[in-house]
């Protein structure tokens, strides 16, 4: 029997042992490895000999006298005498234990044990050594069995130690070992050879460690044998082998020939040879161990990529052999080698790592060493690379890494893992493979509540919503927390389906309070998205919300669940479904119904909370959008003035609210707008307030509740004189007015705002309105006092807003009708007595008096239209305060209405009360035919008719001769004329009739008879 490997140990050197050795000093089936490293010099090396107990049978025992081993033993009278170094050694350290043992650390306790351990193993080694022949007496071969099998304890991982030498320590070398070091590095490079050797490949160091006998070989295929029997000629075969060379000499009459001895064969008996099948099996354990310890070797040297690689071929090949193999390579510290070399910037070792790890975490233990490695991250990282065989790797290894329920959670809270999964499962058109294997890898993560949670995060929300509507009724209540804390927090857009909606309103009707909350939190923001809203009408959320709302009443249960049930509500009816067709309980009510109407008006209290308050609002704004509902809310609220309680929530410290409720009465102003300002007048303090949020609106930027405030004071009736007045005698008139200032002028912070164009309207409304009550004393005073004229004057003019313009010229008409009422006569000429005789002096000092006095008291200025004194202050006139120039610029405007409101601001200026001829006058000066012809070609209306044409007639019946030949010039006026004969109402017939009498196109009837007499 041949003789086993020599002890291979580290020499010794001075110095202390440098760390612990608790991470890599374990030593495991009697192999051990130092590593020492001293000025950069890395030394690695062996100790093996892996002796098993030999209980071979006599005939297997002879079998392997007769056979030849590749190398020579050496004698066992040449064997050095390690053993008394080694007793020596292990008293060496037994006495330092004892002589410090309160002193020392846990890390000296577990390097001197770890030492204690080398000194046994070599021991064992030596004994195991010496063969049998040599101790010539069973008991010494029992004894060796026995010293053997005390390393049995010592099967753990072959781990590297950096280790200083130890004083009185003496190693050995047999030289005709080479160190495993130097086999490795030999490998690969061509010049080197040691001991006679030169090594291509890992297995053939393995074997010149762990030699092959010829015994083992099957005669016929030159292979170790794995199923070894037995011929009647006492030679050994592969049994597959034998049986084929027999099969040949099945149709013939020849005898059997034994292949070897050539003799023939009596007989084809077969018999297994158990004795040399153990052997080979026993030689088959140690060479794959073998070849593993060198492999793993080659990995933690890694001198070259190429022996990388080889070494992850080599340990490939024997991980598919048997699971025992991957056992070895766990303790042996090989898997949390691979997990490192992931990192590695070559191509193929990453993806050879991975193909070995898929292998080794087929087991548990490989799974939970991988979970204490870094491994999961770095192979999220490489599922991003652009090689597709090392992606495919990197999602192979995952998924079996997902197969274990301690992982799950590792692997979906690393970074970027699900997002990078979810988009291969979505991608599957640019890689099929790596599609279907992230779509397995997502179905085990899901078995992880928190992963699901993670998933939804990245958009894939099917593991939420299937498990919301198929888990248990834990699961349900943690798929709702999920689900609500992903939309609040992270304000994501979610499409639900008609599953989940009705596990979600089924919840609402428990009687588990947790779970009714959840699942109302999560229907408000679900509906907020228009396209759920569908499906939740679909699956009966309506009539639940409204018998969540109007009838279910629990005592114990806050007023946050209905208002919660009425914001569910208020998100559907705004999506845009149809209410009329909305069923809202069992007797067929729906959503315009007035008993719906009724309810959800009659629930708006001031002592209610605000959130319910504001979503029945919302409810009503929705509704009123369709003309059924809105008359059924105008009627419920004249009938029950319930006006007074939305005028009151106007003024609700939530802005929202009364942003709302605002919005609301404007809506409702059209149909009942004089209700509104009577119960604005009424309800104490209002239109102080509404007047404060102007003030408010003039020192910061504006709000939408600022804009809200001033269009529903402009859109309330105009000749409301309880409002005007009150607005009035709260000072709104200058607010008003600082308000548009400060607006048009470009005030910071105000122009910029998007409410800035809605508040300028909504202020130039509210100041209109006032002129609309100019027989109020106390409005026309403030009217007069303020300068109403010259301010809308401005407002006309200027370039901006079409409404704004529109409301100016308004107020200018409404303004300028009471002009001919205000202006005053011219005070008649005083009688001068005649001058006496005076001196020089006394004539220069009377000149001075005069002039004194002209200039306190100038001229006054008399209007020929208006034929009395007229000022643009106290008469509002027109000429006087220089708007006709902005009206007719109006006329220019695209909008039919702005041109239409100049229009009628110009015809008070041609009114039968006024000296029509001077007016003509004036407005032919400044070119009024043109523009007025030109938007009567560019509009149509028939208000806008009826104004042109009394404008024309009167510029044909007062204006000179330029003026008439430029109005019976213009081609288009006889078509517009036509056109308002046929189409127009009344008014615009009866104008265009008289203006075609006139130019002669019908006959003039009255003329006609004006001659006869009776």
């Amino acid at each position: 029997m041949p003789k086993s490997p020599e002890v291979v140990a580290p020499p010794s050197h001075g110095g202390t042992r440098a760390g612990s050795g608790a991470a890599h000093g374990r030593v495991g089936n009697g192999h051990r490895c130092w590593r020492e490293r001293k000025d950069d010099d890395v030394m690695l090396l062996v100790v093996s000999g892996d002796v098993r107990q030999q209980n071979f049978n006599e005939s297997g025992a002879a079998i392997m006298e007769r056979q030849t081993a590749r190398r020579t033993p050496s004698s066992v009278t040449q064997m050095p005498e390690f053993p008394p170094a080694c007793v020596n050694l292990a008293k060496e350290l037994t006495a330092r234990c004892r002589a410090r043992a309160l002193q020392l650390t846990d890390d000296e306790i577990l390097s001197i044990t770890q030492d204690l351990e080398s000194v046994i193993e070599n021991l064992c080694d030596y004994i195991g050594r010496v063969p049998t022949s040599a101790l010539g007496s069973n008991a010494y071969t029992d004894g060796a069995v026995k010293a053997l099998s005390v390393r049995g304890f010592l099967e753990d991982d072959m781990l590297t130690n950096a280790v200083n030498s130890m004083p009185n320590r003496k190693y050995f070398h047999d030289s005709n070992m080479p160190r495993l070091v130097e086999f490795l590095q030999g490998m690969y490079h061509e010049s080197d050879e040691f001991g006679g050797h030169l090594f291509s490949s890992l297995p053939e160091v393995s074997e010149y460690i762990e030699p092959l006998y010829d015994a083992l070989f099957c005669p016929l295929t030159n292979q170790v044998m794995t199923n070894p029997v037995l011929t009647e000629s006492g030679v050994t075969y592969e049994r597959r082998a034998i049986e084929e060379h027999f099969e040949r000499f099945a149709d013939s009459s020849e005898n059997v020939i034994c292949p070897v001895t050539k003799m023939p064969l009596q007989s084809k008996t077969l018999m297994n040879n158990a004795s040399l099948k153990s052997v080979i099996a026993e030689w088959t354990m140690r060479n794959e161990a073998m070849r593993i310890r060198i492999a793993r070797t080659a990995l933690s040297l890694s001198s070259t990529e190429a022996m990388v690689l080889e070494a992850i071929h080599e340990l490939k090949s024997l991980a598919k052999l048997r699971g025992k193999n991957r056992e070895q390579m766990h303790k042996i510290g090989v898997t949390r080698l691979l997990a490192r070399l992931l990192d590695n910037h070559n191509v193929q070792i990453r993806h050879s790592a991975l193909e070995l790890l898929c292998f080794l975490v087929e087991d548990e233990e490989g799974k939970d060493i991988i979970g204490k490695t870094k491994a999961i991250a770095r192979t999220i990282k490489l599922l991003s690379t652009n090689g597709t065989d090392e992606r495919h790797a990197a999602i192979s290894f995952l998924l079996e890494l997902s197969k274990s329920q301690l992982l799950l959670e590792d692997i979906g809270s690393t970074a970027g893992s699900i997002l990078i999964l979810t988009t291969m499962r979505i991608n599957d058109s640019d890689d099929p493979i790596a599609a279907q294997k992230a779509g397995e890898v997502l179905k085990n993560l899901e078995k992880c509540s928190k992963n699901i949670k993670y998933m939804a995060e990245s958009g894939y929300l099917e593991p939420l919503q299937s498990h919301l509507v198929e888990g248990s009724e834990e699961m349900q209540m943690e798929m709702v927390g999920y689900l609500a804390e992903l939309i609040q927090e992270q304000e994501l857009t979610i499409d639900i389906n008609g599953s989940t909606s009705g596990v979600l309103i089924k919840m609402v009707h428990s009687c588990n309070t947790v779970a009714r909350k959840a699942a109302l939190d999560v229907l408000v923001q679900l509906s907020s998205h228009r396209p759920n809203s569908k499906t939740l009408v679909e699956a009966g959320v309506v009539p639940v919300m409204v018998e969540e709302l109007f009838i279910r009443k629990v005592d114990d249960e806050p007023l946050s669940y209905k208002a919660m049930a009425a914001a569910v509500l208020a998100n559907v009816v705004e999506s845009g479904i149809d209410p009329d067709n909305t069923v809202v309980n069992k007797e067929g009510h729906v959503l315009t119904s007035k008993y719906s109407i009724y309810n959800f008006v009659h629930m708006l209290k001031c002592f209610m909370p605000d959130e319910l308050n504001l979503s029945i609002i919302r409810v009503l704004l929705a509704l009123t959008a369709h003309a059924k509902p809105l008359a059924a809310v105008v009627s419920v609220v004249r009938e029950n003035h319930r006006g007074h309680s939305i005028v009151e929530l106007m003024s609700s410290w939530t802005e929202a609210l009364g942003v709302a409720s605002t919005r609301l009465l404007i809506t409702l102003s059209a149909h009942m707008g004089h209700t509104i300002a009577e119960r604005l007048c009424k309800t104490q303090g209002q239109p102080r307030r509404l007047v404060r949020s102007i003030f408010r609106a003039g020192r910061a930027a504006i709000t939408e509740r600022h804009v809200a405030a001033v269009t529903l004071l402009s859109r309330l009736p105009y000749r409301n004189v309880s409002l005007n007045l009150a607005l009035v005698q709260e000072g709104a008139v200058p607010a008003i007015l600082r308000g548009i200032e400060e607006t048009g002028s470009g005030a910071a912070r105000m122009t910029t705002s998007r409410h800035a164009a809605p508040y300028m309207e909504g202020l130039v409304g509210t100041l209109v309105r006032l002129t609309a009550t100019l027989y109020n004393p106390d409005v026309l005073k403030a009217a007069m006092d303020h300068d109403f004229a010259s301010v809308l004057t401005a407002l006309a003019g200027a370039a901006g807003s079409g409404e704004v313009q529109r409301l100016a010229a308004v107020g200018l008409e409404n303004l300028s009708y009471h002009s001919i009422k205000l202006s005053r006569p011219p005070p008649p000429p005083e009688d001068e007595p005649r001058p006496k005789k005076m001196t020089i002096l006394k004539r220069l000092k009377d000149a001075r008096v005069h002039n004194h006095s002209s200039s306190k008291n100038p001229p006054l200025n008399v209007c020929p239209v208006h034929r009395g004194v007229c000022t643009p202050a106290t008469t509002f006139c027109l000429l006087e305060a220089g708007a006709v120039e902005g009206l007719l610029a109006c006329l220019e405007n695209d909008d039919a209405r702005v041109v239409d409101a100049a229009l009628g601001a110009l015809c008070t200026l041609v009114d039968d009360r006024v000296d029509v001829e001077k007016a003509v006058v004036a407005l032919a000066g400044q070119g009024a035919a043109r523009r007025v012809l030109a938007a009567l070609r560019q509009h149509r209306g028939n208000s806008l008719w009826h104004r042109c044409f009394s404008v024309v007639e009167k510029l044909l019946v007062h204006g000179d001769d330029v003026c008439v030949r430029e109005v019976t010039g213009d081609r288009m006026l006889p078509t517009a004329l036509v056109s308002a004969f046929h189409r127009g109402d009344a008014n615009a017939k009866q104008a265009a009739e008289s203006i075609l009498r006139r130019l002669h196109k019908m006959p003039d009837y009255s003329a006609t008879y004006m001659s006869v007499e009776f």
